[in-house]
């Protein structure tokens, strides 16, 4: 697996710490999946999720440079406290990642080094500075509000609503489903560096344990200088959601050199 792959698929998620990490383990079980409508002020009604955990795993094709690449992922997610992701070819770990809502920290078995620091590294990773909150989101296919103070433009744009607000430094512009509440497209861009992350949602299904729809397709475009591009196709295989524990193990193996900082 070319190591650019591993690297931006760890830009799609998580982060640590140098000691192993976990929660209590266990199965999820239903009870927090219901939909959460979110209205803002300018009149925008999206569904977004509520459960505590998440659990999937599928395939993910990576682009870039000319490199293209295709590996396994598997994502965990404790809502607002960590993201944890493992990135694997031919039943080999090559990437594991354990993001908090303050460090990212990342194990890259190929090289045998490893990353602990902020989300300096995601926001290089994906062009466009990023948060913990940001990230779950992301993930989640979840509606973000604007910021106190910014306000939203609003537009109907086919069965969708087209919502556009400042974040500074950034400029977001969401499409939402009139019919279901469910973000179809999010792009974030930073009009003064040129650069934009762009997430498409699409193949919307329940998962397990859930009542409302969740995308089990997600394309990421990240583009810089108006040339450069990067894209990631995550297809889910299974997703399991709800209020039980889940383990998210992390730790930086013995001899593994730190990286002072991101090469791509």
């Amino acid at each position: 697996m070319h190591k650019s792959a591993l690297l931006f698929l760890t830009g799609l998620a998580l982060a640590g710490c140098h000691r192993a990490v976990s929660t209590k383990s266990g199965s999820l079980t239903a009870g927090t999946s219901e939909a959460v409508k979110v209205a803002t002020p300018a009149g925008v009604k999206a569904t977004n999720t509520n459960f505590q955990y998440l659990n999937g795993h599928g395939k993910v094709h990576f682009k870039a440079k000319g490199n293209e690449q295709s590996a396994n992922f598997a994502l965990r997610i404790k809502r607002d406290s960590a993201i944890w992701l493992s990135g694997s070819l031919l039943g080999i770990e090559g990437v594991r990642a354990l993001l908090t809502p303050d460090s990212v920290r990342v194990v890259n078995r190929l090289q045998k080094n490893y990353f602990a620091g902020d989300y300096a590294y995601l926001s290089q990773l994906l062009n466009v500075p990023v948060t913990y909150k940001q990230m779950q989101d992301i993930l989640l296919g979840d509606y973000q509000a604007a910021p106190k103070g910014a306000v939203p433009v609003v537009k109907a744009e086919g069965d969708n609503q087209n919502v556009t607000f400042p974040m500074t430094p950034l400029i977001l512009e969401q499409l939402v489903s009139a019919t279901t509440g469910r973000l179809q497209q999010l792009k974030v861009s930073e009009s003064g560096a040129q650069r934009s992350l762009t997430v498409g949602y699409a193949d919307f299904q329940k998962p397990t344990g859930a009542d409302l729809l969740f995308a089990f397709t997600t394309n990421v475009l990240g583009q810089q200088g108006g040339t450069e591009s990067t894209s990631a196709t995550l297809n889910y295989q299974k997703v399991e959601v709800g209020s039980g524990h889940l383990d998210f193990p992390f730790s930086i193996p013995k001899g593994y050199a730190k990286q002072a900082k991101i090469k791509k």
